[in-house]
């Protein structure tokens, strides 16, 4: 409790806002558009929640995604902070009563082992779709038996580019458990939905000025806040793919590992896609995709060769293909890589992959929510994403064996 009057300054939340942080159900998931006010939104509910006695714990993925969150608070609690009633401390991210429980603390979490050690009355999770789900799973909800502590999970939708940095397992995670909360008829769950365009503090010249340039399907994604899990126009279905899904595969006549290359070791995941043929039809075996340097993504291709017992690695020859075969060779040369010389666009080349499971002989042995979310959202004439990439390269050398140049010796042109 404050020993005098001091002025407590907040902003004034906008109705959407309004809405949730006063709903009080134990749990609550906000599905919200690029700007919306969400991440300012909990900030007034973790200053109010800490008046109130209770212990706050913000989590965000990234430093720059928290220093939306803190700024709003310290703005807050300004005044008591200098009076020295509350104690601040910038490294730690922390606000405190001295000699009480009752804190706010901020925390990055990329991953669900750097929320460990804690405890709050509070829990916050902000940008939920790219942590990974362990974050609540393992870690969070556990911290919150002390108190009987509530949860609010905050995230936008995320487009088909934003996923490709997550660290969830599956992409969809967090519209899984929107989907799931709406569904509850205990109160115990509450679900809030508001657009980009329900924050009034925004600009809408400048808002239709931005989404002038964002595909539609990112605009309902990023704007709209729509929880979108298959694209108009997307070459593959969720139901043509869970139709073909498969518990175990049969011996394959034919394995290989489809690899398309990351540009560098900050940006997209390398695709590694292992897929097998058995008579006519195609398997998709494992996804090893991950993002790294090049000997990481080469080390992984080369252990994903040995686990299946592939014939050949296959990467495309005008795209970095000339490199993949040098990289993995100096992980090791005995491994044969086969270079596709890409002559046709990208959407030429996965229509045949696409009419393979139109016929019912592409299937998935077990689950692959990365790739099958690249798959379903990948509208052509947009870039294509990585690991559907390196899938239709296996693909392809799978349905057209024999058209391919195989690479012997990878150094022989340097």
């Amino acid at each position: 409790m404050l020993t005098r009057e001091l002025t407590i300054t907040l902003p004034r939340p906008h109705p959407k806002q309004d809405a949730f942080i006063h709903c009080g159900a134990k749990r609550i998931i906000c599905r919200a558009g690029r700007r919306s006010g969400k991440t300012v939104g909990v900030s007034m509910l973790a200053v109010e929640s800490f008046l109130a006695g209770k212990r706050v714990l913000y989590a965000a993925p990234t430093a720059e995604q928290l220093n939306r969150f803190w700024v709003t608070v310290i703005r807050a609690l300004d005044e008591p902070i200098r009076a020295k009633i509350f104690k601040k401390d910038e490294t730690e991210h922390t606000i405190e009563l001295p000699g009480t429980e009752q804190r706010i603390r901020a925390k990055t979490a990329w991953n669900a082992d750097s929320l460990r050690g804690d405890y709050a009355g509070l829990l916050i999770l902000d940008e939920w779709q790219l942590m990974n789900e362990d974050a609540w799973g393992l870690v969070g909800a556990p911290m919150l038996l002390d108190n009987n502590g509530d949860a609010i999970f905050i995230y936008t939708p995320p487009s088909l580019h934003s996923r490709s940095v997550t660290k969830a397992t599956d992409p969809q995670h967090a519209a899984k458990l929107f989907k799931r909360a709406a569904q509850d008829t205990t109160g115990r769950w509450a679900t809030f939905h508001f657009t980009s365009r329900d924050n009034p503090h925004l600009s809408g010249e400048a808002l239709d000025e931005i989404t002038g340039d964002m595909t539609a399907l990112a605009y309902r994604m990023e704007i709209l806040a729509e929880d979108v899990d298959e694209a108009p126009g997307a070459l593959w279905t969720r139901a043509i793919i869970e139709k073909g899904r498969a518990l175990k595969a049969p011996d394959m006549d034919r394995v290989v590992v489809g690899v398309d290359p990351s540009a560098t070791s900050t940006g997209d995941e390398a695709g590694i896609i292992t897929e097998g043929a058995h008579g006519e039809d195609l398997y998709t075996l494992a996804d090893d995709s991950l993002q790294g340097p090049p000997l990481a993504w080469a080390r992984a291709a080369v252990t994903a060769y040995y686990r299946h017992k592939a014939d050949c690695i296959v990467a495309e020859a005008n795209n970095g293909g000339e490199m993949v075969a040098l990289t993995i060779a100096t992980v090791d040369a005995k491994v044969p890589v086969r270079l596709v010389h890409a002559s046709r666009g990208k959407q030429t080349r996965a229509e045949p992959v696409s009419a393979v499971y139109e016929q019912g002989r592409g299937h998935h042995v077990g689950s692959f929510p990365a790739l099958e979310d690249e798959m379903c959202l990948w509208i052509p004439g947009d870039p294509s994403p990585n690991r559907m990439d390196a899938k239709v390269w296996a693909s392809t050398e799978l349905m057209q064996f024999g058209i391919t140049e195989l690479v012997d010796d990878p150094f022989a042109d340097w």
